[in-house]
């Protein structure tokens, strides 16, 4: 009986528990996946996608038309040896953002990129994810900034920009918060 009693105990300590998690612990987390630098026509090209961004929550509000962002923050930087500070090349903020059209029923996907802007509609809600979650051939910095022989490495994160709400509508859209997100850094080296 004693034994019984103890297992419902603890049975209760972790349901207690397991209720006053940050509701984010058992969210699918963002992360960047699939990093590769190249180059081409004298630039140092960078490819990226971000996977598990997408919630429920945040395809509910896109289809309600609020503009969601998301921003990849890309940082080139030389190794340096010892215990010297790396140097940082370049730095790049590229930022995606959704519109969707109810009267149209017609995203709108704005592609900010420092070399050309992108507008692309679809009305597909796959498409608008796939072209919110990648990068291809972002031209980072030229080839001739980098030295033979020396290590570099180029960092990537991204993150949900913040929605901005008329005063009034903050109220209502009070769980937009709640899909906010930052993915960790995620880094490749090479040797040039």
């Amino acid at each position: 009986m004693a034994k019984r009693c103890l297992m419902i105990k603890l049975f209760a300590v972790f349901l207690l528990l397991a209720a006053a998690a940050p509701a984010g612990l058992y969210a699918q987390q963002a992360r960047l996946t699939d990093m590769v630098a190249g180059s081409s026509h004298g630039k140092l090209l960078f490819f990226v996608k971000v996977e598990g961004a997408f919630t429920e929550k945040m395809r509910q509000a896109i289809l309600n038309g609020i503009p969601t962002s998301f921003s990849f923050i890309i940082v080139l930087e030389k190794i340096n040896p010892l215990f010297l500070p790396n140097n940082t090349l370049a730095e790049k903020r590229v930022t995606h953002t959704v519109k969707y059209e109810t009267l149209k029923k017609q995203f709108t996907v704005k592609r900010s990129r420092q070399d050309d802007n992108q507008t692309l509609t679809t009305d597909s809600f796959e498409e608008v994810r796939q072209w919110m979650s990648e990068i291809k051939s972002l031209p980072i910095a030229p080839i001739k900034i980098l030295e033979k022989n020396n290590r570099y490495r180029i960092r990537a994160r991204a993150e949900l920009d913040k929605v901005e709400l008329p005063f009034y509508l903050d109220y209502i859209f009070f769980f937009v918060s709640l899909w906010d997100f930052k993915t960790d850094w995620h880094n490749i080296e090479f040797v040039y």
